[in-house]
């Protein structure tokens, strides 16, 4: 396929407190909510979406938050560790930050010749910020009708990239090589680093060959699965067709309102989606709202109620 994937389009992790979860991420990482909404899947559950006042593409991070879920294991099929890309000026701020908030983080530390400095959230989640060139990073309205709690010049822009973890590397990287188009760009210290050559959030992928670990346990504070963008619908027909081709078990075309999607195992055992860009988080609520009420897909309108009635009362940032 010419058609190349475009980045990540979101992460999406377990958490067992939706409030402590909204807390941490609005008030601390001061991302947006940009939907409050169920887990379509299991709908007595909250799906929360975070982001840029957008939500765009390549800066989402969201939560299926199931309260009595264990805490995870990191091990190997799995993604372990998502990225967040700050401005290279900002890492002092961020260290502050960290302090003031009782949040668990390490001293920055290099990588790849990145500046990194990864942290837990509530959860144990391992998450990192990677300082870039503002050049580096695309251009963000500073005024917006959500209120950020971070200064714009320090402000998480988007999601860098993921770390997966697996027991063997081979099949994993022909994937993502000969199937998705990433290219090996650097191999440090037992991790290969994958870029897919576009500007742009989302681009690189990390992957950790680490057998000796063991499997993982997804539950809370894992990551569940990561979601890689494609353009529309077209490309992603032929996505399909083309994972299927391989021999994975790929799902049918889902409607996710926000986006539609495909699943899949890549072979070292990550749970990959490709999600479409559109139609984007609009569709249901006007930019200015977005986050700001609970909003159902048209299917399940009718349990409005009872959904209600099921799922914690959560106090919702300035949106």
């Amino acid at each position: 396929m010419d058609q190349r994937i475009l980045g990540i389009h979101h992460v999406t992790a377990i958490a067992n407190n939706a409030q402590r979860n909204l807390d941490f991420y609005t008030g601390v990482l001061g991302l947006r909510l940009v939907k409050l909404t169920v887990n379509f899947d299991d709908p007595t559950s909250y799906h929360l979406y975070y982001g840029d006042e957008n939500g765009s593409p390549g800066t989402l991070l969201t939560f299926f938050v199931w309260p009595d879920v264990p805490r995870g294991r990191r091990g190997t099929g799995q993604a372990i560790t998502v990225s967040f890309a700050v401005p290279e000026s900002s890492t002092g701020y961020w260290i502050e930050r960290f302090t003031a908030h009782n949040v668990e983080f390490t001293r920055p530390m290099r990588r790849f010749d990145d500046q990194v400095i990864p942290f837990r959230d509530p959860d144990g989640l391992m998450l990192e910020l990677v300082a870039r060139p503002v050049s580096d990073l695309s251009a963000r309205a500073q005024k917006s009708a959500w209120t950020a709690p971070v200064p714009f010049a320090h402000a998480i822009r988007g999601l860098d990239g993921v770390t997966l973890c697996v027991e063997s590397l081979t099949q994993t990287e022909s994937l993502l090589v000969e199937t998705m188009n990433f290219n090996p760009v650097r191999r440090e210290e037992g991790i290969v680093r994958y870029e897919i050559g576009l500007k742009g959030f989302g681009t690189t992928i990390d992957v950790r060959c680490a057998p000796e670990i063991g499997r993982g346990l997804v539950a809370a504070g894992s990551i569940h699965h990561v979601a890689w963008r494609t353009s529309d619908e077209i490309t992603q027909r032929e996505w399909r067709q083309e994972i299927a081709r391989r021999g994975l078990n790929v799902t049918p075309v889902m409607n996710r309102v926000y986006f539609r999607s495909i699943y899949f195992r890549e072979p070292g055992g990550v749970l990959f989606e490709i999600a479409t860009d559109g139609p984007g988080f609009t569709v249901d609520e006007p930019l200015e709202r977005l986050g700001s009420e609970l909003r159902l897909p048209p299917w399940l309108e009718s349990a409005r109620d009872e959904l209600e009635r099921a799922l914690p009362p959560l106090r919702l940032p300035n949106v």
